[in-house]
């Protein structure tokens, strides 16, 4: 199976909505245990691993619940009046703090008489941009509640696809809760509640612990069109070199991709860099790799840091020093956020920050405490 585009449907797609199907069609009832992975692999021909990520998926669409020790069972439906929340989330999947987020909503108590909805047109959109624009019309149509929405990141048309979502929703009369980022680039602000962490002080604060350690000669490697929380990030990073009498240098702040052996060995030699704040973690992963590839040893020839603390991060070849993001207290801030929109439309836009903390590994140089 392909999609308009042509490209093969990954088989953990096709796993998730047979069963979704089925879910919806009835055939699966609420209270219903799911058959057992071993089934699901014989029946679909797949790996547990896939059938695995099947599962979670249905899991992370509020269809299913599974249950430590006995298995996983339908989701019952919705209680009599309770709202319906559209997951606008082009990133799911790939972006792993969104994974914990969605899990946050989910197990908050405030959830249990309401219902998250996840829309699925993998098959049918051609790009990260159309799949999520589908998802907006689709959660229009059904006239859900509220659209939790993570705006699209890392492609060249991401102010203009984020526009033209948010206003389709306040159009519609939608209220939308932002997870992580906002919709506009900095300075603007929106009119939209936002639920994350203060990026600004993360960039300074990591900033200032390889500062604290003795390093001078700091870089700032992100990706290209990345969120407008990246950028918060680097304006703290230039803001804690500046308060260390620091000079921060326009030609050490990098937009590349990590993983191109080419662009990283220019930015080892030209800068010559004692230290390297990434823009998050998954930035951190990828240049490691690339950095050791070249032949430089990490802390002993440059020190490496991240923001987000994603599971892997402690798995590296060097374990990354980190910010931890509470993932799953913003899903649950999220979902209070979401219910007092709905309640009181004419209040004031907020943004509400959640407090970071310093995961100190080998990465940095500094013994861990």
């Amino acid at each position: 199976m392909a999609t308009a585009a042509g490209r093969p449907i990954p088989k953990y797609k096709r796993v998730f909505e047979a069963l979704q199907h089925e879910i919806r069609s009835g055939r699966l009832k609420s209270g219903q245990r799911l058959p057992s992975e071993a089934d699901l692999v014989g029946r679909f021909g797949a790996s547990r691993i896939t059938v695995g990520r099947a599962v979670r998926d249905l899991q992370l669409a509020g269809l299913v619940d599974r249950r430590v020790g006995s298995g996983t069972y339908v989701r019952a439906a919705p209680a009599p009046g309770g709202l319906s929340f559209g997951l606008l989330i082009p990133d799911l999947g790939e972006t792993e703090i969104f994974e914990s987020i969605c899990q946050g909503m989910m197990a908050s108590p405030l959830a249990r008489e309401h219902a998250l909805v996840w829309g699925s047109v993998t098959s049918v959109a051609s790009s990260k941009e159309e799949r999520a624009w589908r998802l907006c019309r689709q959660y229009i149509d059904r006239r859900v509640a509220g659209v939790f929405f993570a705006p699209l990141e890392l492609t060249p048309d991401k102010d203009q696809v984020n526009r033209r979502i948010a206003q389709a929703l306040d159009d519609a009369g939608i209220p939308i809760v932002l997870l992580d980022r906002t919709v506009l680039p900095y300075p603007d602000r929106g009119h939209h509640d936002l639920v994350g962490i203060d990026n600004r002080r993360a960039g300074y604060l990591i900033t200032e612990h390889l500062l604290r350690l003795g390093s001078r000669r700091i870089a700032f490697v992100s990706l290209p069109n990345a969120a407008a929380t990246v950028d918060a990030r680097a304006a703290g990073y230039r803001e804690a070199l500046n308060a260390w009498h620091e000079p921060a240098a326009r030609e050490f702040v990098s937009c590349i991709d990590p993983a191109d052996s080419n662009r990283v060995r220019r930015l080892m030699k030209s800068r010559r860099p004692e230290a390297i704040v990434c823009a998050n973690d998954w930035t951190a992963a990828r240049l490691m790799h690339t950095i050791l590839e070249l032949g430089y040893h990490v802390p002993e020839d440059v020190r490496l840091v991240g923001i987000d603390d994603l599971d892997y991060a402690g798995l590296l070849p060097v374990p990354l020093t980190t910010l931890r993001q509470p993932t799953r207290e913003i899903g649950a801030a999220a979902f209070a956020a979401m219910l007092d929109r709905v309640a009181r439309p004419d209040e004031p836009p907020r943004d509400i920050l959640l407090q970071t903390r310093l995961i100190v590994r080998r990465s940095c140089g500094a013994p861990a405490p």
